[in-house]
């Protein structure tokens, strides 16, 4: 009775308990199995016919603050045609000194940001050992492509390559796959094995402002409607008026640079959330100086746009704020109407249809966070296969 409820316990059915002895932090659990008819892995004829016992030492999953040590007596059989053998348990793989059930907990413990070597330690096992039970997992290339498919890259240092690079599905906010770089060959020799009819299945193509991508999807996804990350696009704006106030930072006095140092999020905020305390220092800022006034006004002009809800008037007030840029006479506005004219058609189709690479964006950030407590993860294969298991 004491026997079986503690095989239930441990998850060990037809596992017979003969002794549990308590030592320090771990506890010692003498098993073994009923006799049975053995198929001989040479011969593959029936042989029930004992040689001897012999006893293994074999991790179990721990309960409480003890870790369990099996101490499993095997039984190792013999046949007719002269080969020896060791019986075959369901819960113990060959040549291992870990069960599966220990196995099974080390990887799903893997799904967690967590290191390899923390997960080791509280299974107490070494770090190479879970490494190795983990590399047993292997996640394959999908076999087909979403409707909306992002892009992005992310520096892992994984590999030989300084950048990976990120497919994800854009409405199931799901992960597709890992490449080990961002190279222009990689990624057409990565698209290229994906048929005609599988490539034409993707409707939107999401990335941020790298020509390569852009590229990439003309040559390869023919019926996707190509789309520039709003964040990326906007950022061009931000970066502008930074660079008017950063200049005009450089000639004023000593005692007023420290009020324009100190300000950039109070530039950059939408003046509609600006706090009433604030207001007034943001006002005497912008009637210092009349470039950044004009500044300010172009990023708030181009926020109204991008938060207008009718496509329509969008597209209308995106080509005015060009044309307001173009002859605002301030250099980093005129470069960015510029860029904008050369992204027009995809900044136009993120307004329109509103997807993002937002979901992208926090995955690069747990990856980033995977890749902090892991101290780095050198094997791209092993990398690859950890970020898909967490996803």
């Amino acid at each position: 009775m004491h026997s079986n409820s503690i095989s239930k316990l441990l998850n060990l059915t037809e596992v017979i308990v003969k002794k549990v002895e308590h030592k320090n932090s771990v506890v010692d659990i003498s098993i073994e199995t009923k006799p049975s008819s053995q198929t001989c892995p040479a011969c593959g004829q029936q042989t029930s016919k004992i040689h001897d016992y012999r006893t293994q030492k074999v991790k179990h999953t721990s309960i409480g603050h003890k870790s369990i040590v099996l101490t499993l007596r095997k039984r190792r059989y013999s046949c007719s045609c002269g080969k020896r053998f060791y019986e075959h348990y369901y819960f113990l793989s060959r040549y291992m000194r870990c069960t599966k059930d220990l196995m099974k907990h080390i990887c799903h413990e893997l799904r967690k940001q967590v290191s390899f070597a923390s997960v080791a330690k509280d299974a107490v096992v070494s770090t190479k050992t879970a490494i190795r039970y983990f590399d047993y997992i292997s996640y394959p290339k999908p076999s087909k492509l979403p409707e909306v498919l992002c892009i992005d890259e992310f520096r892992g240092n994984a590999g030989s390559e300084k950048f990976q690079c990120i497919l994800v599905d854009g409405k199931k906010n799901k992960i597709l796959d890992i490449l080990p770089d961002r190279k222009w060959d990689h990624l057409i020799k990565y698209f290229a094995t994906f048929t005609r009819k599988e490539r034409s299945r993707v409707r939107f193509f999401v990335s941020d402002m790298w020509r390569p991508y852009r590229d990439l999807a003309k040559r390869y996804f023919p019926n996707a409607e190509i789309i520039t990350d709003k964040y990326h696009f906007i950022r061009q704006v931000t970066w502008a008026i930074e660079s008017v106030r950063k200049e005009l930072q450089k000639t004023m006095p000593a005692d007023l640079r420290k009020y324009y140092k100190h300000s950039r999020s109070l530039i950059l905020k939408r003046e509609s959330k600006v706090k009433e305390e604030k207001r007034p220092e943001l006002e005497l800022m912008l009637t210092y100086n009349d470039q950044l006034r004009h500044a300010h006004w172009l990023k708030e002009r181009f926020l109204d746009v991008c938060e207008q809800p009718k496509y329509s008037i969008q597209r209308k007030d995106f080509w005015d704020w060009i044309k307001f840029a173009e002859k605002s006479g301030i250099p980093k506005f005129e470069k960015c109407a510029e860029t904008f004219r050369n992204w027009k058609i995809e900044i136009l189709n993120a307004l329109k249809y509103g997807y993002t690479n937002g979901s992208t964006e926090g995955f690069n950030n747990k990856i980033k966070v995977l890749k902090r407590i892991s101290y780095g993860v050198q094997d791209f294969e092993r990398f690859r296969n950890r970020i898909l298991h967490c996803n």
